[in-house]
């Protein structure tokens, strides 16, 4: 049986900053497919829709903001403003966790607080407020969220895999080599653990709902166990 959203969704839209026409879009959003009849039913859709909007409305807030950056740091600005754990932290700003429908299991392991979920309830919303107000309602909820995540200082420029890759590449290491640990949980919700291995280093692990979020899990505890500065603004 599915865990229904809590609350009153007037509360969540005025935290988002857009009042819904069509409450549905909103509601569908806010569905994981653990809770759903079918996959064409979940924010999977509307997730990848929101992906597409939110890369060229951040893009243009980069062009505007950054006018003497080279297309190599706008390109690494939006890397890190669009990638799932920054959209993880809009969601969280908005407080949607508590509205996210989610089957009895996820919700059980604590998928409301999950990076991934948040993540894709965030661009899921992006792509509602989409079809229900159009390009400039979407471009005007995503630079409020994303501009305070733009101007937030030492955000680091590249994700955690990069910024390993390019620190044993400047330290002459073969590059970093990722493996699969271990895999469970059920099909909708699987977690796996995956070690990163660098020559001469002991290896680190990392968790996450798919190998590429495990991936860069075990990349940033190598580089938090190591000390690595992790916030490279440089060319």
């Amino acid at each position: 049986m599915a865990q229904e959203a809590r609350g009153d969704l007037a509360i969540l839209e005025e935290k988002v900053g857009h009042v819904f026409s069509d409450k549905d879009l909103l509601i569908r959003a806010l569905t994981h497919v653990s809770a759903s009849a079918s996959r064409a039913q979940s924010y999977e859709r509307l997730e990848f829709l929101g992906d597409r909007v939110l890369g060229v409305v951040v893009a243009h807030m980069l062009v505007d903001a950054y006018a003497d950056d080279s297309e190599g740091m706008m390109s690494r600005r939006l890397a890190s403003l669009v990638r799932k754990e920054t959209c993880a932290e809009v969601a969280r700003e908005w407080d949607a966790g508590p509205f996210i429908r989610l089957g009895d299991g996820e919700a059980a392991a604590g998928g409301r607080n999950k990076d991934a979920i948040l993540g894709d309830v965030c661009e899921a919303i992006i792509g509602a407020v989409y079809l229900d107000g159009g390009h400039e309602a979407a471009a005007r909820i995503v630079r409020t969220a994303f501009g305070r995540c733009m101007a937030t200082p030492g955000r680091r420029l590249q994700d955690a895999k990069t910024t390993l890759q390019e620190w044993a590449q400047g330290r002459r290491l073969a590059a970093p080599s990722y493996r699969l640990g271990s895999r469970s949980g059920p099909d909708h919700a699987p977690q796996f653990v995956v070690l990163v291995d660098v020559d001469g280093f002991a290896s680190a692990e990392g968790t996450g709902t798919s190998k590429r979020v495990a991936e860069q899990a075990a990349a940033e505890a190598f580089l938090s166990r190591e000390g690595i500065n992790t916030h490279k603004g440089g060319e």
